[in-house]
């Protein structure tokens, strides 16, 4: 039986809990640091489908010492190279040729994206054997089933989706390699600007393949303020004005976003969104494979990816029942990739969570606990909103809570399938519910804009439709018999919420359906007996 380890935002497996890795004591800031570091001495390389490896890493040895390296598959085989010195990248770029321009003119920009080729190929990749390609995708749900009905627990299960689906090592290598790429690029307009990741990339709940959020920062503009306030004098950069920081914003990200646009290689379908609430600027990354989003600095989404960061980290039972819930909402039509009116995957992220802040004893603590906790550094106001709470893992008290995941994910279930949506919102700062302050069918409380309801977009129907699925998956697992189900060998427990309803055992689940939709039929009725009796009252009265 293994153990599951978090490691900066990936599992590490092993077979006992004695081997705690340090890095899961990092903070959010130290973590963020120490691979944005990484990345600056990173180079990656498409190379030939013909490759010996053994050559490959000789010849770029003489540059320096490679730290670390992998293979993967992108439009052809690439390899990730991390150095141990930065100066390893100065000496490779040196020694690089430029493409020849026989059919198109080049863009004189010298990137870390190389391709290596071999001038004799059939001499040079003799004796390679084939490179280990490290996946960058999640295998398909339908899959991930067989190997889930071979587990021996749900909480097994649960375990094993998320070792999955999580980021890998390499991965999160890559992301961060991405962002890195970006930055010089606006390093070329702003030389102390910096590009990293938040979001699913970096709090710990990003799944393999999705999208990478990075955000421009200019943190060393304000050092600079505050440098040469001693003394009988001052002495300040002349700086552009603009009118508002939107304004400023708009104008970086257009000129970052045309920069990559024209010059960036790899870089291809870029949209400027600049209009929009936050603007930003999507586009493609070939080299990587990703698709991103850029915007500049955003300061209460990184403290969002900070305080998940923090959570996915204090209990592994988190993160594997937020990964469990995902992916049953994505195979039930419950979350969408395209934006819309169904829930997003951040708002049913901070369901998990109220509903873990919820349990008895609780397995994570509030907002407002985490800020009791916070010392004077911790301290923090953006905008007016006070996003102020502990960013030192070790100050906060493990759980006393032993729940198994097989009890929370029925429990979740059943939770939500049973909550009154109609009167409620769900309050992370809190820790509890309270009236709802207006009439969304779904009100999440921003945890720090607190004028803000994170599930606005969701409307009726989607809630209905996620409660009935919720009342249904209660039912399978309260229900199910797993001894029999394994000896016909049909699928249980996790497993069988994985599947649509209707495409297995359908003569059950119309049954059951059948019964759901009595129940809501004879609430129906009550209702409308309700509201005629009180109609029937105003009409006497008048």
């Amino acid at each position: 039986m293994y153990e599951y380890h978090v490691v900066d935002g990936a599992i590490s497996t092993s077979s006992s809990a004695d081997t705690e890795v340090s890095t899961r004591k990092k903070t959010f800031t130290e973590v963020q640091t120490e691979r944005s570091e990484q990345a600056e001495r990173t180079v990656l390389i498409k190379c030939p489908q013909k490759l010996n490896e053994k050559k490959l890493l000789q010849y770029l040895s003489s540059h320096g010492n490679i730290k670390s390296h992998f293979f993967f598959e992108n439009r052809g085989i690439h390899a990730l190279i991390e150095f141990s010195e930065k100066n390893s990248v100065d000496s490779l770029q040196d020694a690089v040729g430029v493409p020849s321009a026989a059919e198109h003119h080049v863009v004189p920009f010298k990137s870390r994206l190389f391709t290596f080729t071999l001038k004799n190929p059939v001499s040079q990749a003799a004796g390679g054997t084939p490179v280990h390609l490290s996946p960058q995708f999640h295998i398909p749900v339908k899959d991930l089933i067989p190997k889930l009905c071979h587990a021996d627990s749900i909480s097994s299960q649960m375990y094993m989706l998320l070792n999955e689906y999580q980021l890998t090592e390499e991965n999160i290598k890559l992301r961060y390699l991405a962002c890195s790429l970006v930055r010089d690029f606006a390093r070329a307009y702003f030389p102390d600007s910096t590009v990293k990741p938040f979001g699913s990339s970096v709090n710990t709940f990003g799944k393999l393949g999705c999208d990478v959020d990075m955000f421009l920062d200019f943190y060393d503009t304000q050092k600079h303020a505050t440098k040469m306030k001693k003394g009988p004098f001052e002495m300040e950069y002349q700086m552009k004005r603009l009118p508002s920081e939107r304004l400023a914003t708009q104008k970086i990200l257009s000129v970052i976003g045309d920069c990559l646009d024209n010059f960036g290689p790899g870089c291809i379908g870029i949209q400027k969104i600049l209009n929009a609430r936050c603007p930003l600027v999507k586009f493609s990354h070939q080299a990587t494979g990703f698709q991103c989003d850029l915007s500049v600095s955003n300061s209460i989404a990184i403290k969002s990816s900070e305080l998940l960061y923090i959570y996915g980290c204090l209990d592994p039972r988190v993160r594997a029942l937020v990964f469990s819930v995902r992916c049953w909402a994505r195979v039930h039509g419950l979350t969408n990739s395209v934006p819309g009116t169904w829930i997003t995957n951040f708002s049913l992220t901070m369901m998990v969570m109220f509903f873990l802040q919820r349990r008895s004893p609780p397995i994570i603590p509030t907002l407002d606990q985490l800020k009791e906790l916070a010392d004077e550094k911790d301290k923090l106001v953006i905008g007016g909103y006070d996003c102020s709470f502990v960013t030192d893992l070790s100050k906060i008290k493990p759980t006393k809570n032993t729940e198994t995941l097989d009890v929370l994910l029925g429990d979740f279930f059943e939770f939500f399938g049973n909550f009154d949506f109609r009167r409620n919102s769900l309050n992370l700062r809190k820790g509890k519910e309270v009236n709802k302050p207006e009439s969304s069918p779904l009100y999440i409380w921003n945890p720090f804009e607190q004028d803000l309801n994170i599930s606005k977009n969701v409307n009726q129907p989607q809630l209905e439709k996620f409660v009935a699925v919720a009342r249904e998956s209660a039912w399978i697992l309260q229900n199910e018999d797993k001894t029999q189900q394994t000896i016909k060998k049909e699928p249980w427990g996790l497993a069988a919420l994985l599947i649509p309803f209707g495409k297995s055992n359908a003569s059950k689940t119309k049954n059951r359906m059948k019964g759901i939709g009595s129940e809501t039929i004879r609430s129906l009725l009550d209702s409308l007996k309700l509201n005629s009796a009180n109609s029937l009252q105003k009409a006497v009265g008048k």
